[in-house]
């Protein structure tokens, strides 16, 4: 899909209301957690921001994740969209996005537009309530992922992305006795669930929204 027409449809689908919890529904793992959704109010929570990024390749619109090194954590080995902590000398969350985007992958942060935002998501198994943001560069960037944190890139045709096809269900074991039956991407042959699942699921149900 070529990446001006990706940029035009959802620069008008973000000037819409949100879906919020009924787009992260749709890629949630169950039995359901409703704590991800109990109040946007959590003062104890840390802040945090990812960047859902767009960039044009040869193969049309692209998406970048991340996956995440092995590591002490919550998510460590995980697929997700590059984002971080918010650190008090942020300006915004916005600029988080931006930073830690720049930080994990590469990616310079002024040459990051931000065509919007979506629905903020509480992450109970560690604690932080995350806003997404929609941006894109004009460019395909050259990729410099930090090892520290990132284990490799992983790149996603924007075509691929919005497929049907690539949702998937599979039971994913969290902990000896505690099984989630967790909806799914299946991108680059790994398995992207969980908080980015949701995510995703609120961007596409915005873009099917728009583009149907």
């Amino acid at each position: 899909m070529k990446f001006d027409t990706v940029l035009k449809h959802l620069s008008e689908a973000l000037k819409h209301p949100l879906p919020g919890k009924v787009g992260q529904l749709s890629m949630a793992p169950l039995p359901l957690n409703e704590d991800r959704f109990a109040s946007m109010e959590l003062p104890n929570a840390r802040k945090g921001a990812v960047l859902l990024l767009l960039y044009p390749d040869d193969e049309g619109c692209m998406v970048p994740f991340i996956k995440r090194s092995i590591y002490e954590g919550t998510h460590a080995g995980q697929i997700s969209l590059p984002g971080g902590k918010w650190e008090p000398s942020d300006a915004s969350l916005e600029y988080t996005a931006q930073r830690e985007t720049e930080e994990e992958i590469g990616v310079q942060m002024d040459s990051i537009k931000i065509l919007g935002r979506l629905s903020r998501l509480y992450i109970p198994p560690s604690n932080y309530l995350v806003e997404p943001f929609v941006g894109y560069v004009e460019s395909k960037p050259k990729f410099s992922p930090d090892p520290r944190e990132v284990d490799r890139v992983v790149t996603c045709s924007f075509a691929h992305l919005i497929n049907r096809s690539t949702r998937k269900q599979k039971d994913i074991i969290i902990r000896k006795d505690h099984h989630l039956s967790a909806p799914y991407f299946d991108i680059d042959n790994e398995v992207v669930w969980g908080a980015t699942a949701m995510i995703l699921g609120e961007f596409l149900h915005l873009w099917e929204k728009e583009v149907n």
